[in-house]
């Protein structure tokens, strides 16, 4: 069986336009991954350079600048729909944080949030799950099942063997590496099946995959309707 771990330092770009708090999101990557995971390497530039940087995956993005909106979220999302969000931003507001999360980003930070809990959202992102306060779980799980996106309303895409068995481990609440490793194949076959299955499917992230999948057949064995979906750390069971 191949290595299937992937050790390459991981480039997580910072956007802010406070210096004191770039310098805070900077110094949490001072110390090695809790995980055991490949090297988070810290990437500063403007908005501009982060954004229209081809070989970057993941954004830290600070809703509190001034040069950022939630707008600039849905920008962002066309400019570079691959990009991986990790959102930071004011506290109380649930209908922002559902509104991001349902439109692509993959997390959600207060601002209050302390540099560990910074540095455990960005590990879980590129683990390839999702990060959100976890009281609104239920509220964004709800509205998903509730209200199928563009993606859901389409008929059930034809599905090779291996995309139906990635599929079915991120319905058991499985991440890229874990996916990996459970089909002896590398993280970056795992993301690029992902990619595949999203394209498919018309969903913007893994949230909308799994609820695409557990409205319709497109797995075998009854594990669309038995899923499971994993945000936070919390598995949820449709």
């Amino acid at each position: 069986m191949c290595s299937v771990r992937n050790l390459e330092p991981i480039q997580i770009g910072l956007f802010s336009d406070e210096p004191i708090r770039l310098e805070g999101l900077t110094s949490i990557f001072d110390q090695p991954s809790s995980n055991g995971g490949p090297q988070l390497v810290p990437l500063i530039g403007t908005f501009d350079q982060l954004i229209y940087r081809p070989s970057l995956e993941y954004l830290v993005l600070d809703l509190q600048s001034s040069s950022v909106s939630m707008q600039t979220l849905a920008s962002v999302r066309r400019a570079r729909p691959s990009l991986k969000l990790i959102v930071i931003g004011p506290e109380g507001d649930d209908e922002a944080v559902l509104e991001a999360i349902i439109g692509g980003a993959r997390a959600w930070l207060g601002l209050t949030s302390s540099p560990e809990m910074v540095r455990m959202a960005i590990e879980v992102v590129t683990g390839g799950s999702i990060w959100a306060p976890r009281r609104l779980l239920s509220k964004l799980i709800d509205r998903l099942l509730k209200v199928p996106g563009p993606g859901l309303a389409r008929s059930s895409p034809h599905l090779t063997e291996r995309e139906k068995q990635v599929l079915d481990h991120i319905l058991q609440a499985r991440s890229n590496r874990e996916i990996a490793h459970q089909l002896g194949i590398e993280e970056r076959t795992v993301k690029a099946h992902v990619g595949r299955l999203m394209r498919k499917t018309g969903a913007d992230n893994r949230i909308e995959l799994s609820m695409c999948a557990m409205h319709r057949p497109l797995v075998p064995h009854g594990r669309a309707r038995g899923g499971q979906l994993m945000v936070n750390g919390t598995t949820f069971t449709d």
